[in-house]
């Protein structure tokens, strides 16, 4: 997710993000004191797992804007990139990724770890670590090494980024 930016200002976004997924969290279970069964759990686990493995593999093979049939285009969507100090929508996610997209001629994203934490049978949070290597039009190699933690959400079409947060390692 837009990895091509700086890192500042990291700390201060990350306690928003953490305030906005307990909000989320709350809000979307408000009135379901249930809890998943385990088999419920792996599933959603599996099933969001399978969202990543997909999502990887269409950008290698098609680039970034492959992306897009990976983002909820909902209001709600949000991500906070690299550098960001505040959400950006999905309009100004989708901007960055069709004006950079034709910049590479491969996008090779890997985990490193991957958590998944099913909340609701529509709805779960994962915290990753993971490499991105990317190749420009010229031959040029760059590897990044991110931390990424997010909320997807299940709909019609399957699985979707919801919101999200990634973030630069040195």
């Amino acid at each position: 997710m837009c990895k091509l930016a700086t890192n500042k200002g990291r700390l201060p976004t990350i306690y928003k993000f953490v305030c906005v997924i307990c909000i989320v969290v709350l809000v979307g279970c408000k009135g379901d004191h249930t809890r998943l069964s385990a088999d419920e759990a792996l599933k959603i686990e599996s099933e969001v797992r399978l969202l990543f493995d997909h999502y990887f593999e269409a950008v290698r093979k098609e680039g970034l804007t492959a992306e897009f049939q990976y983002l909820d285009q909902s209001s709600e969507f949000f991500w906070v990139p690299p550098g960001y100090e505040n959400p950006i929508s999905y309009d100004s996610v989708a901007a960055f990724l069709t004006l950079n997209a034709p910049k590479f001629v491969l996008v090779e994203n890997t985990f490193d770890t991957l958590r998944i934490i099913p909340l609701t049978t529509a709805l779960a949070t994962y915290a990753a670590k993971l490499r991105s290597v990317m190749t420009d039009t010229a031959g040029n190699v760059s590897s990044v090494n991110l931390i990424e933690t997010g909320l997807v959400i299940k709909r019609k079409d399957g699985w979707k980024l919801l919101s999200g947060q990634t973030s630069l390692l040195k």
